[in-house]
């Protein structure tokens, strides 16, 4: 049970981590997984001894998951409260599902976005126009860049 506990606070704490060096010291998602991931893989790595053995494979594979969800642009999850529910949600996905993805790539990265997604869907979830709110959110992706593109125009 205490390890359990562990691992979902690894995912969680592993998501968050990695959204504040990405999106507020501005890193970027791949520098700040990459940075975080090295440094929890080398203390594993290097110190096993202060680590119960239960865990010592699976802290590693947790945190470089879970910043895989702290890589997520703040334009799209904008609050640490969602990013730690995602590192929740992915920790979870993990314990309960890792023995499945034995020999499967790509394993981590997909949990993760399945996390994010679950995370991101529940405003539209919530909502009674579910349909129409999906709607306009697609749109409003997709035609984001062209309003932008043709404001830059207005403005030269």
């Amino acid at each position: 049970m205490i390890y359990t506990a562990i691992l979902i606070f690894t995912g969680i704490f592993g998501s968050l981590l990695t959204y504040y060096f990405n999106n507020k010291l501005k890193l970027g998602g791949v520098l700040s997984s990459s940075l975080l991931s090295s440094i929890v893989a080398g203390f594993v790595h290097f110190f096993p001894s202060y680590i119960p053995l239960e865990l010592v494979n699976h802290i590693p594979l947790i945190f470089i998951g879970s910043s895989f969800v702290g890589m997520v642009s703040s334009n799209q999850l904008s609050t640490f409260i969602g990013v730690s529910l995602s590192g929740l949600v992915y920790s979870v996905i993990y314990i309960n599902t890792s023995k499945f993805f034995d020999g499967f790539g790509g394993a981590l990265g997909t949990s993760a976005c399945i996390s994010l997604l679950v995370i991101m869907s529940i405003p539209y979830l919530r909502s009674n126009h579910k349909m129409t709110l999906g709607f306009f959110q697609l749109r409003s992706m997709m035609f984001k860049e062209k309003r932008r593109k043709h404001h830059h125009k207005k403005l030269r």
